[in-house]
């Protein structure tokens, strides 16, 4: 594992249980590359990521989540992520339209069909094939966000597959404040207007509408209306935050 300089005991405690811990400074985290760096000190046919904040469902859940490369086109997988029970309801929501129960493969050929939903991918809880990983030549470095996503579109656009797997479940979820997530959607509105290439200038806006319907139809249905209006300024948060940070990307 690589611990960013924690303040606690995690990494006396990790040692303890045998585990190979990396220390970096703070300063030097950054998504891509110190995954990266933590790759190349594994070993096997399979590297497996969780996020320390991810909390395995089942004993099953790395078992499921390393099943689908039976398929030897797949070169990463993503398991689901149930949200915790302290997510408010419209988190609760947007987690359930993002990780269905429901598994499935994507490649090349359902980019018309699917748009960027095709990359799809979350290093919450996610497992690559190295082979695939090395040939592909790794995590953009540096990257600040969606490194995942950014992956997942290395591999679809090199011929590979990219796969969810709905019986891989981890507890996650974040109750963000509209200030947290207007910088969180900032970092991924520059993270995508700089890696246009990589994504092939796919847009996000219409996988971001049909979310934003189906989660204030159920939440009116179910009359959270004082949740509905909560949602509605969290979307204008992650909209503003999104448009800010793709204008940065574009002045640079």
């Amino acid at each position: 594992m690589i611990d960013s300089s924690s303040s606690d005991n995690t990494v006396q405690l990790a040692r303890k249980h045998g585990a190979k811990v990396i220390v970096i400074k703070r300063s030097e985290f950054n998504h891509g590359g110190t995954r990266h760096q933590g790759f190349l000190n594994t070993s096997g046919e399979f590297t497996i990521f969780f996020t320390q904040d991810a909390v395995m469902n089942d004993p099953e859940c790395i078992k499921n989540l390393i099943a689908p490369f039976s398929d030897s086109d797949i070169a990463m997988t993503t398991g689901r992520q149930i949200p915790k029970g302290d997510a408010r309801p419209f988190e609760a929501l947007v987690r359930k339209f993002n990780y269905p129960d429901e598994s499935s493969i994507r490649s090349k050929a359902d980019l018309p069909r699917l748009g960027i939903k095709t990359y799809f991918a979350s290093d919450v809880c996610a497992a690559y094939r190295r082979s695939a990983y090395l040939e592909a030549g790794g995590f953009p470095r540096p990257c600040n966000t969606n490194e995942d996503m950014l992956m997942a579109a290395i591999f679809i656009n090199r011929g590979f597959k990219v796969a969810y797997t709905a019986n891989a479940t981890v507890s996650h979820s974040h109750n963000l404040s509209l200030k947290e997530q207007y910088r969180r959607n900032k970092a991924i509105g520059y993270c995508l207007e700089k890696n246009q290439k990589i994504l092939g200038n796919v847009q996000e806006i219409g996988e971001g509408g049909r979310l934003v319907k189906a989660v204030m139809k159920k939440l009116v249905a179910e009359r959270h209306f004082i949740e509905a209006f909560a949602f509605a300024a969290d979307c204008g948060a992650r909209l503003l935050g999104n448009r800010s940070g793709r204008a940065t990307a574009k002045k640079e």
